[in-house]
C-alpha cells in the first residue's frame, strides 16, 4: 500500500467560472488558475502522484505549458489514473475536504463524486468529498479563496 497527500488553493476572482469537482457551480466569482482551477481535484491529483512517489501536478502539468491553458482537470485526473495503472497500482480510496465560506457545497458533493471515480475508473464509494466552513478566519474565510486537502491509498497490484 502507498499513501500520499496534497493540497491546493486558488484564490476567487471576478469573471471566472467555479468549477469544483468537475462541478460548474453557479457563483458570483471563480477560481483562478492557469487551467479551469478545480482546486478539488487538483489535491487529488497531488495526493494520488504522491502515493506514486512522482511529484506533483506542476511536474506533470506545467502552468507554463500553453496546452494546459483552461484545460479541464478532470481531465488530466484522467492522466494520473492511466499514471497509477502504468505503475502497477490501483485505487484503495480517497479522502478529501473542501473549504469554503461560500457558496456551500452540501448540494454539489454527489456529482464531484461521480465525476472523479469516473475519471478514474473506480466506484463511487472509493472517493469520500467532505465540505467545511473556516468560521470566517483566514482567506478562506474572508472569501478571498477556496482551499482542498486529500488524501489517497494505492494498492500495488501483485
Amino acid at each position: 500500500m502507498r499513501v500520499g497527500i496534497g493540497y491546493d488553493v486558488h484564490k476567487l476572482v471576478e469573471n471566472r467560472p467555479l468549477i469544483i469537482g468537475g462541478v460548474n457551480i453557479s457563483f458570483d466569482r471563480g477560481l483562478l488558475g492557469h487551467s479551469d482551477a478545480d482546486v478539488l481535484v487538483h489535491a487529488i491529483m497531488d495526493a494520488l502522484l504522491g502515493a506514486l512517489g512522482m511529484g506533483d501536478i506542476g511536474r506533470h502539468f506545467p502552468d507554463t505549458d500553453r496546452k494546459y491553458k483552461d484545460i479541464s482537470s478532470i481531465s488530466l485526473l484522467e492522466k494520473v489514473g492511466d499514471m497509477i495503472k502504468n505503475a502497477g497500482c490501483k485505487v484503495g480510496n480517497i479522502d478529501s475536504v473542501i473549504m469554503a465560506e461560500n457558496p456551500k457545497m452540501a448540494p454539489y458533493l454527489e456529482d464531484m463524486k461521480k465525476n472523479i471515480s469516473k475519471a478514474l475508473g473506480i466506484e463511487p464509494s472509493m472517493v469520500n468529498i467532505k465540505a467545511t466552513t473556516t468560521e470566517g478566519l483566514g482567506f478562506v474565510g474572508t472569501g478571498q479563496g477556496i482551499a482542498a486537502k486529500a488524501v489517497a491509498l494505492l494498492q500495488v497490484e501483485s
